[in-house]
């Protein structure tokens, strides 16, 4: 069925642009889909952040990250999964940005195939926008994933309870310390009752610096929640945190494209 679409309504891959047929992710084809691997295994015991070098976790496994010992984060445990790198970064811009919904089940797909053991988790919240960007978007990409995750780990999703109270600029565009001041403050608990005591998984889909669901857990924890943790899809990195195949793989496809 899906290769007779593809023939009536041509589609291409985002990343190489060949044509697609009977792939199963939408907009990708099978090939670039399958190029989205795990980052180091080698990470700080908190933040998830990767390690230059895998030995900094060979000896002790919880081993912390400078950031994390010199000022912990108010949730107890993040795990950022992939390197927000191509195709991942460009699925997820297609998902939260121009409205491709359709690759919010593959996008989750990910996350649960690698989800950590999180069988005393009382309840998931994705990580909330603001009223007027959510009018602007019209959908929670966060929300999307923790539902999908939510029906996986069989845990009710709560997406009205932490809400964002103050408009800002996107975090992207801003450096580590005005990330920081522009997320003071800017979320808050609707019924505190509610989450007391329980400990809650925050679902987003980038980290970057950590600000954003460092503030959400700080909120919660106020609020009288029991431990935070955090799961992102995708984390931005430097380049020598990235496995060396994907380099390989990624140099090798735009040579091809480029000699196409």
């Amino acid at each position: 069925m899906r290769r007779a679409v593809r023939f009536l309504l041509p589609a291409e891959c985002t990343v190489c642009r060949t044509p697609l047929t009977d792939d199963p992710i939408p907009h990708f084809c099978s090939d670039c889909w399958n190029t989205i691997v795990l980052a180091s295994h080698s990470r700080c015991a908190r933040c998830d952040r990767p390690f230059v070098s895998p030995v900094a976790t060979v000896f002790s496994p919880t081993h912390l990250c400078y950031s994390c010992t010199a000022r912990p984060p108010s949730y107890t445990r993040a795990w950022t999964l992939y390197p927000y790198q191509s195709p991942l970064r460009d699925a997820i811009c297609l998902f939260k940005y121009r409205g491709k919904v359709s690759l919010a089940t593959p996008l989750a797909r990910l996350m649960i195939d690698q989800l950590p053991a999180l069988d005393s988790i009382d309840l998931i919240m994705p990580v909330p926008l603001h009223t007027g960007r959510l009018r602007e978007r019209e959908f929670n990409q966060s929300l999307l994933l923790a539902d999908r995750i939510g029906r996986h780990l069989c845990r009710p999703v709560s997406c009205v309870n932490l809400i964002r109270t103050v408009p800002s600029p996107a975090q992207t565009t801003l450096p580590r310390k005005e990330r920081l001041r522009n997320l003071r403050g800017a979320f808050a608990v609707t019924r505190p009752e509610s989450i007391a005591g329980k400990r809650i998984l925050l679902i987003d889909d980038v980290f970057t610096t950590g600000a954003t669901v460092n503030e959400c857990a700080k909120t919660l924890r106020k609020a009288g929640s029991s431990d935070v943790f955090a799961l992102t899809l995708g984390r931005t990195m430097d380049a020598s945190h990235i496995p060396d195949r994907v380099l390989a793989e990624r140099t090798h496809m735009t040579a091809d494209v480029m000699g196409g």
